[in-house]
């Protein structure tokens, strides 16, 4: 392929939720170990070299929805991507369409797994904006022009970085999105035994117009294990 292999993976409460209060049971907090030894523990069994998110899900974990220290009158940048480190081994990818998000760091911690950062943007992104990123080192590419274009970005990772396995990491839309557009290949769930009942939080896939459809998707289980704490460790195949 000129992508990545992409395996979507994600905690969920037993009712299909990847947030919430249930998180903070004893129950979840057990899950979300299981979950995070799968794929970033001494011994993972994925052996990706980044994972992706899309900005909300960034700015709820990483940026805190802080606004970006824009200059107005940043000089012209070069047009095209930005790679500021293209040997860093593991690299945290947010798709982040307009460039939005605050960055304060080129470089970010998550438990004890250090990353460098890579923003997709597209066209909409601002001079100013991509200033901004290369003034504190973070890689950029840019895959489309009002929308995301999904195989350019996947193929620029790829070529740009040497990512040969991505993680794909929420929110729901974006996962949801991915499959949608055929760019998802594997889906890895860590089912925590607890739930919270709430209708306001996301599900681990979620349809939105403007993203992708609702068309149904079936998947080819491949493996079930029990996990700490009576978690539950489900992998599927995305049927094309």
């Amino acid at each position: 392929m000129n992508r990545p292999y992409i395996f979507c993976h994600m905690m969920t409460s037993l009712d299909g939720k990847i947030m919430g209060s249930y998180m903070n049971t004893k129950e979840g907090e057990n899950a979300g170990n299981v979950f995070y030894n799968i794929s970033f523990g001494e011994n993972p069994y994925y052996k990706h070299q980044g994972w992706l998110s899309g900005r909300v899900t960034t700015d709820d974990n990483f940026t805190f929805y802080e606004k970006p220290a824009l200059d107005e009158n940043a000089p012209v940048v070069p047009e095209g991507d930005f790679v500021a480190n293209g040997n860093a081994g593991m690299y945290y990818v947010s798709v982040d369409p307009a460039g939005k998000l605050g960055w304060k760091s080129g470089k970010l911690t998550y438990v004890d797994t250090h990353a460098h950062v890579i923003e997709v943007l597209t066209e909409k992104a601002s001079n100013s904006y991509k200033a901004f990123l290369r003034k504190l080192g973070i890689s950029y590419i840019v895959a489309g022009v009002e929308t995301l274009d999904y195989e350019m970005a996947m193929e620029k990772l790829k070529k740009l970085f040497g990512i040969e396995t991505l993680m794909l990491g929420g929110g729901g839309v974006l996962n949801w999105s991915f499959i949608q557009a055929g760019m998802c290949d594997e889906v890895s769930v860590v089912i925590a035994p607890v739930a919270d009942g709430s209708s306001k939080t996301p599900a681990l896939f979620n349809a939105k117009d403007e993203w992708a459809s609702d068309t149904p998707v079936a998947f080819e289980l491949q493996s079930a294990e029990i996990k700490d704490g009576g978690s539950v460790w489900l992998r599927y195949l995305v049927k094309r």
